[in-house]
């Protein structure tokens, strides 16, 4: 169906859209579970209730979150350039996709760990657990199934904003679209990539499922 230079480019494709996505959606937990973390603990029926840092991670929160990736991806080009060296490419595409997750993982991870029973809470509190103890052993813990379900959907929404990276050259399987699919008018290509998108998307979904469903036979 394609020749062999563009089988490999699609191969190349798949490849480097895993790359941004696997590595931005680490970068993204590595900031946005702490976040998160801050956002319930800090909350007034938390465990630490404190209106004004609240305040300040929820606006900043929302901020970060209401600009539209693509104007996000140019707004930190400077950004980007400074840390990278370069501000097109995989590994400079990363920059953004970071940026635009921690925000929305943020979110994700606080509404997890406002599921946590607070029954459960209070009875390790009652038991001398400390505040640290509580997130670590208990908040974390009962609410692990929410939180991969929520990983499932955050790696889905960045995988989509690496494809849409592509409008800039971001590379992976979105830059092969834009280039084939929409300036050369190469349909067949462009049909290959969004099949291997959603399949990709599809897998990422499966295995978060499967983690979620084990995860919660241990809980019974």
């Amino acid at each position: 169906m394609f020749s062999e230079a563009v089988t490999k480019m699609i191969i190349e494709g798949v490849g480097e859209t895993l790359y941004m996505t696997l590595v931005s959606t680490l970068f993204g937990y590595l900031f946005g579970l702490p976040l998160g973390i801050c956002l319930a603990v800090t909350d007034k029926d938390g465990l630490h209730p404190n209106a004004i840092i609240y305040k300040i991670l929820d606006v900043l929160t929302n901020i970060f979150r209401s600009i539209p990736f693509l104007i996000l991806l140019i707004l930190i080009i400077p950004l980007t350039r400074a840390l990278v060296g370069k501000s097109y490419g995989t590994t400079a595409t990363i920059v953004p996709l970071t940026i635009a997750a921690i925000p929305f993982i943020g979110r994700m991870v606080e509404s997890s760990l406002k599921e946590v029973d607070a029954g459960v809470i209070e009875a390790a509190r009652s038991m001398g657990a400390s505040n640290l103890r509580i997130i670590t052993r208990v908040m974390l813990v009962e609410a692990r199934t929410s939180l991969i379900s929520g990983a499932t959907i955050a790696t889905g929404t960045i995988l989509g904003y690496s494809a849409m990276a592509g409008t800039v050259g971001g590379g992976g399987l979105g830059d092969i679209a834009i280039q084939y699919g929409y300036y050369r008018y190469q349909s067949d290509i462009m049909i290959v990539t969004v099949v291997l998108l959603v399949v990709l998307v599809q897998l990422f979904q499966t295995i978060g499922t499967v983690l979620a469903n084990r995860l919660d036979k241990r809980r019974v």
